[in-house]
Order: structure tokens, then C-alpha cells, then sequence
């Protein structure tokens, strides 16, 4: 099943696909959907009534205000061997806040305090159903489904602290969606996905999900011994090698450019970069 939360003239709306058409569900996007109770999947499957057409659909972030945004760094060895890193022994996390999501064809806020603005193409997982002290090896259940995002970061602002957060989150830069494709499309296995970051078209990004340094069920054992998980929180999993600041001469986006992240089966962001504007 595909899950979005669509913008309607009465605000957001889940919805879910049907054909070439959405099915709009009675909850305000699809946290609501997956905190509305334990058979929220069937209950979605089996809803009907008023329909949007693929072309009218308006997408969201696909959860627009999660309770936790959690994010890792340094998860494939590609990407950790471009940054000059060590392999890490446990998971790096770091958060963002709601303000920096955007829906998957949004523009993307390039800051005006800043000309270093990278793209990092995520597979992106959803929680659906509260997790705490979560075995690896019954992980994989509590995971409501998948979806595309591109973790767009402000090197310069990255690097002024140890800690990642202040260019992690900056107000509209972080697509994800567009849509949230359940769990059990995957028989009850962790995805092996073909994820790609196009610039302007030009391939920047290409690797498989499969070469996740920490995979789904780690990530979702590993957090949840820290603090619960709950329905709705939206997990990224970190980024291949091929980033712009990973480049010699270091490359970064500007303003007019197209940002297309495509994962394989999920569907693809894309988004054009506008400078905010410097008063």
C-alpha cells in the first residue's frame, strides 16, 4: 500500500493510492492514520469515499510533524571514506526538527547565511507502533513503512561544532515523501533499494540500500534502547558516498537547481533550489 498526506483547500489530508487516483482517509495526514490504532493498515485499506487525481495531488511531508526526527551519519563505507572518517562502532544519530521538512516537489531553502548547501539522498523509515527495548530480531515490526528523502545539509554550518544539528536543520530544506510505501510490501525483510541523487540531471549519487553500514532492524533495536520510538517518528538512515563537500574542488548547490532523489520502488523528490532571500 502507498500512504501520502496530500494538501487539500481544508488542509492536509492522508490519503491513500488507488490506481491513478487518492483516497482520501478521516485523519490529517498519516501520523494521524498510524496513531489511530493497532489495525490502522486495514483500516486504510478498506477505507473509501472522496477521490483526488494523481495530477491534482499536492504532496506534504509525507509526516508533516513527527515526534522525532531521527537521522545518521557516517552509515555507508562509501560515504565515510570520502568525509576522512573512521568506521563508527555504534550509530551516529543526530535530530532535525519539523520546520526543516518539505513535501516532495517543494523548493528547496537555500540559507542566505550560507553558500555551502549539500545534498544527501536517504532511504527514510516511518515507525508504526510505539518501540521500546525493541531485539533486532523483532525490529522489522514495528517499521510502518519507507520512503525517499534527501538529508540537505549546511556544511559550513555542520563543522562550527562537534555536534551536527545546526546544519541539519535548517527551516525548508529536507524533502521527503512522496509517498510512504507499507512494510509489508516487503515480506517482512529489510529492503535492498537502488538509491540515486541526480543534480541538474547529472548522477551525483548511486549505491543500493543494502550497503547500510547499520541496517532497519539495527537502527530500530539501537534507538529504541535509548528512548521510544512512537508512530509517526520518521528515522534516516544516512547517505552514500558522492556528496558535493566530499569532491575535490568541493561542489555545492545553487540557486535555480534541480535536486532529484529517486529510490527504487519508493518514488522519487524533486525540488528546485530558491535562494531565501537576503535582507
Amino acid at each position: 500500500m502507498r500512504l501520502a498526506t496530500l494538501r487539500t483547500a481544508e488542509g492536509t489530508r492522508a490519503a491513500r493510492r488507488d490506481g491513478e487516483s487518492y483516497v482520501l482517509l478521516p485523519h490529517s495526514d498519516v501520523s494521524g492514520l498510524l496513531n489511530s490504532g493497532e489495525n490502522w493498515l486495514e483500516a486504510a485499506a478498506a477505507a473509501d469515499g472522496e477521490r483526488l487525481a494523481d495530477a491534482e495531488a499536492d504532496f506534504a511531508p509525507v509526516v508533516p510533524h513527527p515526534n522525532k526526527i531521527i537521522c545518521l551519519g557516517l552509515n555507508y563505507a562509501t560515504h565515510i571514506r570520502e568525509m576522512g572518517r573512521d568506521t563508527p562502532r555504534y550509530p551516529t544519530l543526530f535530530a532535525k526538527y519539523d520546520g526543516s521538512l518539505i513535501g516532495a516537489h517543494d523548493p528547496i531553502t537555500l540559507p542566505k547565511v550560507s553558500d555551502t548547501v549539500d545534498w544527501e539522498a536517504e532511504l527514510a523509515f516511518v515507525i508504526g507502533r510505539a518501540a521500546r527495548h525493541v531485539p533486532k530480531s523483532d525490529a522489522l515490526g514495528y517499521v510502518a513503512g519507507y520512503s525517499v528523502a534527501n538529508d540537505v545539509t549546511v556544511r559550513e554550518y555542520q563543522r562550527r561544532t562537534r555536534e551536527f544539528l545546526a546544519g541539519k536543520t535548517f527551516e525548508g530544506t529536507t524533502p521527503i515523501g512522496p509517498e510512504l510505501v507499507t512494510a509489508d510490501e516487503f515480506g517482512g525483510k529489510e529492503p535492498d533499494l537502488e538509491i540515486r541523487c541526480e543534480v541538474d540531471g547529472e548522477v551525483m549519487q548511486h549505491s543500493r540500500t543494502s550497503d547500510l553500514l547499520f541496517g532497519i532492524a539495527d537502527i530500530v533495536a539501537y534507538v529504541s534502547g535509548i528512548i521510544t520510538l512512537l508512530p509517526g517518528d520518521v528515522i534516516c538512515t544516512g547517505t552514500p558516498g558522492g556528496v558535493g563537500d566530499g569532491r575535490d574542488p568541493k561542489v555545492y548547490l545553487k540557486e535555480g537547481q534541480t535536486l532529484r532523489t529517486v529510490v527504487e520502488g519508493l518514488g522519487e523528490t524533486v525540488n528546485v533550489c530558491v535562494r531565501e532571500a537576503r535582507v
